[in-house]
């Protein structure tokens, strides 16, 4: 086995292993103590976080920050994983902010010159735009770890209406229109719910709650798993083709979402009728896109809205008349 090889095979093992001895790995690869150790340092040296103890009970271990074992990837492919992680920049916030700037300082310094320059020439030819909020979003990590080893959390959350402590066990974490959202089961409504993580002021990982197995709960069904609200409300919106494609990207509307073969289409479905507001407020914002036929209550509430904006520039148009003359 070449000397590369083996370094390549050794790196996996002890990422596999953790924790290890020279002996041992001496007789996996059928080499000697010495030739281990020399290598050991090879990799040490390349940034692999060996740490070693001595004594009759000691031997080498792998400490969290494991690295990996390099990876060949082909000019587009790195362009392709920069341009990825580059576009994450337009977010105030990152659950690994620190490490997808390491991804590309490392992608772009390690590449040859031609493809930095053509990398030069794409930053300012090519983006994915995502609106930039600035607001302090600084538990996204600690949601995400949560999340992911189902643990629960107390957390302080606050709206304009009022400022709640609450323990949950959060499902995940995702972004929309520059918002990061964090549905999560609540203890105190027992039940799911979607928090927005810039309303989260604090968190501890101190609960008096069990987690609960929600293994097989994630971010593409964790409102299956909401209990039904008594009061339902059945809605009927009819959608141009511009209006069926903003309703493509959300994720929570595709159930309800019906397209045409003209691309045109309709939203229909029950919905809770606490959530009258908010789609009053939503569907405003389609403008001509979107016109709601049904309930009667969110058709009432939206002209009630249009009538007081309405009233609001009308009354400014008013008094600029009345100044002019």
């Amino acid at each position: 086995m070449s000397k590369a090889k083996r370094l390549m095979e050794l790196m996996m093992v002890i990422n596999r292993k953790r924790r290890f001895t020279v002996k041992e790995l001496a007789e996996e690869f059928s080499v000697s103590s010495r030739t281990i150790l020399r290598d050991l340092q090879e990799l040490s040296e390349l940034g692999v976080p060996l740490y070693s103890e001595v004594g009759p009970h000691g031997g080498y271990e792998v400490l969290n920050e494991r690295v990996l074992p390099p990876i060949a990837f082909t000019e587009e492919e790195a362009v392709a994983i920069f341009f990825t992680v580059h576009a994450l920049r337009h977010f105030s916030a990152l659950p690994f902010q620190a490490e997808s700037s390491s991804v590309n300082h490392k992608f772009y310094s390690y590449m040859p010159e031609d493809v930095k320059e053509r990398i030069d020439q794409l930053k300012n030819r090519f983006d994915f735009e995502t609106p930039m909020r600035p607001l302090a979003t600084p538990y996204l990590p600690t949601l995400l770890d949560a999340a992911i080893k189902q643990n629960v959390v107390s957390i302080e959350y606050e709206t304009s209406q009022e400022k709640t402590k609450r323990e949950i066990q959060p499902i995940g974490v995702y972004a929309r229109d520059g918002f990061w959202y964090c549905p999560s089961y609540c203890f105190l409504r027992e039940d799911m719910r979607l928090f927005r993580c810039d309303r989260i002021t604090y968190v501890t990982e101190q609960t008096t709650n069990n987690p609960l197995n929600f293994r097989h709960v994630h971010l593409g069904n964790w409102q299956s798993y909401m209990k039904q609200e008594r009061n339902v409300l059945d809605f009927y919106v009819e959608l141009s083709q511009d209006g069926v494609q903003r309703c493509v990207a959300e994720q929570w509307l595709k159930p309800h979402l019906h397209i045409r073969q003209d691309g045109s289409g309709w939203l229909e479905g029950p919905f809770p009728e606490s959530e009258v507001p908010y789609f009053s407020y939503y569907f405003i914002g389609f403008g001509h896109d979107a016109t709601v036929k049904q309930p009667v209550q969110l058709v009432t509430l939206i002209k009630k809205s249009l009538r007081e904006l309405l009233s609001k520039y009308n009354g400014e148009k008013e008094g600029l008349l009345q100044k002019s003359f």
